[in-house]
């Protein structure tokens, strides 16, 4: 069975830093792209970062850009995601993701709230 089961979050003042982890498991994670995905309360789900399978290319969304840096550990199945600078309109619940045999798999999610 997959699973993905993100940890981490939490609350940080305006400013601060986290990083975010996301623990696979049920399939072969080296072999696939991971992504971040965020959704802030009373909005839709945002892309946030992607990392290929070997870690060698990642992008980033506009809004997190020079801010925030994804990263893996394909030995132990764990995906990350650093942020620094956070601001308030970071709050959300942070999700990883990927594209299992055609269809899409997403953890529980972890929430981060900025906030002063």
């Amino acid at each position: 069975e997959v699973q993905l089961v993100e940890s981490g979050g939490g609350l940080v003042q305006p400013g601060g830093s986290l990083r975010l982890s996301c623990a696979a498991s049920g399939f072969t994670f080296s072999n696939y792209a991971m992504s971040w995905v965020r959704q802030a309360p009373g909005k839709g789900l945002e892309w946030v970062s992607r990392i290929e399978p070997r870690g060698d290319i990642t992008t980033y969304g506009d809004s997190v850009k020079d801010r925030f840096i994804i990263s893996r550990d394909n030995a132990e199945n764990t995906l990350y995601l650093q942020m620094t600078s956070l601001q308030p309109e970071d709050t959300a619940v942070y999700y990883c993701q990927f594209t299992y045999q055609g269809s899409l798999a997403r953890g529980q999610g972890t929430q981060v709230t900025v906030s002063s």
